[in-house]
Formats: structure tokens, C-alpha cells, sequence
């Protein structure tokens, strides 16, 4: 008999499979404007698409993309566009809201 009240830990990785998903959770992150948010964001997608996959196809080393999206990781510009890319979505810019 399974215990009815048993909990599983809930991974954001496993729902970042797709690129739409991948775009809709970074867009909202990116609207909040929370750099450290945006960093644990793109950690979380690059963690569900692989990290040495990735940091190949956004050319950096796998040492380097860990650095860059670790706790206190300060990611360059660079960086953030070529793993936009790597994950298979664009940013886009809007005007804000009055």
C-alpha cells in the first residue's frame, strides 16, 4: 500500500523539453526583471537540455557555463544570447506599460 500523503519533489526541468515551454517560462522571467531570477532561470533550462551539450552548441567551455550560471554567476550579454540561441528561442523587445 503507497502512503497516501507521500510527496515527490517537483522539477522545473522536466517541463523545459520543448522550445515553447522553454520560451513562455523565460519570457515571464525576463518580464519580472529579476537578474538573479533570470540567471536561476537559465540555469534551470540549461540543466533540462544538458549542460555539455549546450555549452558546446553556445561555445563556451562546460566549466565556464556551470561559472556563469552558478550561485553568484554574473553572466555576460554574450553568454545570455548565445544560450537563447543554443535553446532554440530569440529575445524580443516591447515598450513598457504606462
Amino acid at each position: 500500500m503507497t502512503d497516501p500523503t507521500a510527496t515527490t519533489v517537483w522539477d522545473i526541468a522536466e517541463h523545459l523539453q520543448e522550445d515553447a515551454a522553454v520560451a513562455d517560462y523565460l519570457a515571464a522571467v525576463f518580464e519580472d526583471g529579476d537578474l538573479a531570477e533570470i540567471r536561476r532561470a537559465l540555469a534551470h533550462v540549461a540543466r533540462a537540455r544538458g549542460m555539455g551539450e549546450l555549452a558546446q552548441k553556445a561555445g563556451l567551455s562546460r566549466s565556464g557555463l556551470y561559472k556563469a550560471l552558478g550561485e553568484g554567476g554574473n553572466p555576460s550579454f554574450e553568454t545570455v544570447a548565445g544560450l537563447l540561441k543554443a535553446f532554440g528561442v530569440r529575445l524580443t523587445v516591447a515598450p513598457t506599460e504606462a
